[in-house]
This record gives structure tokens, C-alpha cells and sequence, in this order.
């Protein structure tokens, strides 16, 4: 998930660019540079970005957005039931399949 957790003034980015690249990068991060008397600018990773475009873009029809967030409900449902565990000999059993004794 990615978060604002630090902002930097124009000239304290410049300083350390390459350490606030590797704070983005490696920690997901979004480091926002104030301007004075400019609007304020973010640094995100390009997977970050490309992964935010693409989700509003598949967002933004409606129908779409619908089937996506219906899918996303029922994973999350089954996501709290407990899941099922079977021996293998029950499933064989289950599927009809005999099972050769092993040879002593």
C-alpha cells in the first residue's frame, strides 16, 4: 500500500536524491517535494504508477467496476471460510479410484 510519509523541500530533495529514489523505491513510499509558489510534486515508483493507472482505467466503467468489486466481495468470503483438507486416501476413496497395495 502506498503511503505519504515524507515531504522534502525543493532544495533538501536535491540534496538527497538518490537516497529519497531508494526510500520510494524500496519501501513503496511517495515523497512529496514542496515548491515555493509552485504546486507541490510526488515522486512514486513506476510499477506503483503503472499498477495506479491501470486500476482506473478498469475502473472506470461502470459495469466493469461492478463485476471487478463483485469479484473482489466473493474472494474476500471465501478467503474467511476455513478450508477443506482430505487424506489422499479419501479423496481416492471419494473419486472412485482403488488403490494398488503396495508391494512388501
Amino acid at each position: 500500500m502506498l503511503s505519504i510519509q515524507q515531504s522534502y523541500s525543493y532544495a533538501k530533495a536535491r540534496e538527497c536524491l538518490p537516497s529519497l529514489l531508494d526510500q520510494v523505491t524500496d519501501n513503496n513510499e511517495v515523497v512529496v517535494i514542496t515548491r515555493t509558489n509552485k504546486p507541490d510534486v510526488a515522486i512514486i515508483a513506476k510499477d506503483e504508477l503503472s499498477s495506479l493507472l491501470e486500476t482506473v482505467y478498469l475502473l472506470k466503467s461502470p459495469a466493469n467496476a461492478q463485476r471487478l468489486l463483485t469479484a473482489l466481495s466473493e474472494s474476500k468470503q471465501e478467503d474467511t471460510q476455513p478450508a477443506l483438507t482430505q487424506t489422499v486416501d479419501g479423496l481416492l476413496e471419494e473419486l472412485g479410484i482403488e488403490q494398488k497395495e503396495k508391494a512388501q
